[in-house]
């Protein structure tokens, strides 16, 4: 069976034959996965049935030199890329496993999982039908505009990662609905937008992941932006799990040095270049080759910044955030956002109480020196904005939760503390209620009036 898919080919296509040579496994060829064969043969159809319906994929680097073998099921890593039984809803797993033992048709099998996926929030926070820019009353293919300084941009050819996160918030992006997907076609897209909108002054190039793409395609993107009618665009962050699943790409992927070469040149021309790195446990960053990436990068004069989400299974334990920042520090990374996992996928497995996500941010946080406190968080990507728990508390003799806007989609609402009653069962904004006796948040009648406006 051919290992690659057409996607696939495309990051291999970045290696030459001096280079580390890229593998990936997939549903599809699972069983070529050494380490998986050796896995009790039960563990092996629950994670089979899973990967049919949540996207899948690993490759050789994550499975050989990330994962602890022998600490099967519970490493972090393993449970970061290896679909779990109870990331299925009882039902929905009982459903597809039937479907497995039988040996059904692949149609009838992806037409199961089609229905759940479409069950589980494949779209959170408005991504689709909120955030879509438009023109002339259409919406922009391939981008998002939800805050007035910062759009989101997304290539079509990087619309994959060379390995998937199992709580991945996109991961709507990889099950081959292309009514789910956001993607643009051609670089020029980008750049008419962002000349039409001179109050844009971040851009995010984002994903999957934009690095799957060869150094000659991240070019078309980046370096038009140096010329003068992009003045405006001040900050290019890229959006990448490259240095945890493939750190090769900076160090001996065929086209590396160009890569560096852009990103200096980048920064050279007057542009700050954030790489938003994306750590969820230690583990990914104890290897040369990371820490040999890391330093290439660096070198160029671009910043990186690391951001997880807190997940259960994963790294839902203070001393984990502890160690993750310490070493991002010791390594000259800025530890950057401490997300709460959002509300889509694989929801019930990986989420935590926002009392229990707050009180492990503070034991973490208070561990760590004042340049190691640059974290932000517990943060909710959540539909009006972006929304930190900064405190629990108690006012008038009601216990609280202490929140604010870190962005909004009205600018205004930004940093305007607000209060919701204390609940111990509330993992997301929308499980929260306002204090106080008030019947609604400050925001919500306007927020109301956006979604109306955009037909949601």
């Amino acid at each position: 069976m051919n290992a690659y898919t057409q996607a696939d080919q495309l990051i291999a296509s970045t290696t030459s034959d001096a280079a580390r040579p890229y593998t990936v496994y997939t549903e599809r060829n699972i069983d070529m996965i050494e380490q998986f064969r050796e896995l009790p043969e039960a563990m092996q159809f629950e994670i089979k049935v899973v990967a049919s319906v949540m996207p899948f994929r690993v490759n050789e680097y994550v499975v050989n030199e990330l994962i602890d073998w022998n600490d099967i099921p519970n490493d972090p890593v393993f449970r970061l890329m290896f679909p779990q039984k109870e990331m299925l809803k009882a039902d929905d797993f009982d459903r597809m496993a039937k479907l497995h033992a039988a040996q059904a048709s692949r149609e009838d099998i992806k037409k199961a999982a089609h229905d759940i996926q479409l069950s589980m929030n494949p779209h959170p926070a408005g991504q689709l039908a909120m955030n879509a820019p438009m023109v002339d009353g259409k919406p922009v293919q391939g981008m998002q505009h939800k805050y007035r300084e910062t759009a989101l941009y997304f290539p079509s050819q990087g619309q994959t990662c060379h390995s998937y996160c199992t709580f991945c918030f996109r991961w709507a992006q990889f099950i081959g609905d292309s009514d789910l997907k956001m993607a643009a076609t051609e670089a020029s897209t980008m750049h008419a937008y962002l000349k039409e909108h001179k109050e844009v002054t971040d851009l995010l190039f984002t994903g999957g992941d934009p690095l799957v793409m060869k150094t000659k395609l991240v070019k078309e993107y980046l370096e038009p932006l140096l010329q003068p009618e992009f003045d405006h665009i001040k900050n290019i962050r890229i959006g990448s799990k490259t240095l945890t699943f493939w750190p090769y790409r900076f160090t001996k992927d065929d086209d590396a040095e160009e890569l560096l070469a852009l990103f200096k040149k980048m920064v050279d021309g007057g542009k700050h270049l954030a790489f938003m790195a994306h750590f969820d446990h230690y583990a990914e960053l104890k290897t040369d080759v990371c820490k040999e990436a890391v330093k290439r990068i660096r070198a160029t004069g671009v910043n990186i910044r690391a951001q997880a989400p807190l997940t259960r299974h994963i790294n839902d334990n203070p001393d984990v955030w502890v160690k993750n920042w310490q070493t991002q520090l010791t390594m000259g990374i800025i530890p950057y956002y401490f997300f709460v996992a959002r509300d889509t996928g694989a929801k019930h497995y990986f989420e935590i109480p926002l009392f229990k996500a707050y009180e492990i941010y503070q034991a973490a946080i208070t561990q760590m020196s004042g340049l190691g406190r640059t974290v932000r968080g517990p943060s909710m990507s959540a539909g009006p904005g972006k929304v930190e728990i900064t405190g629990i508390t108690e006012v008038n003799g009601e216990k609280v939760f202490v929140l604010r806007f870190l962005q909004g989609r009205n600018p205004d609402w930004c940093y305007r503390p607000f209060f919701a009653k204390y609940d111990e069962e509330a993992t997301w904004l929308d499980d929260l209620k306002p204090a106080f006796g008030e019947d609604k948040f400050f925001f919500e009648d306007e927020y109301k009036a956006m979604c109306k406006a955009r037909g949601v």
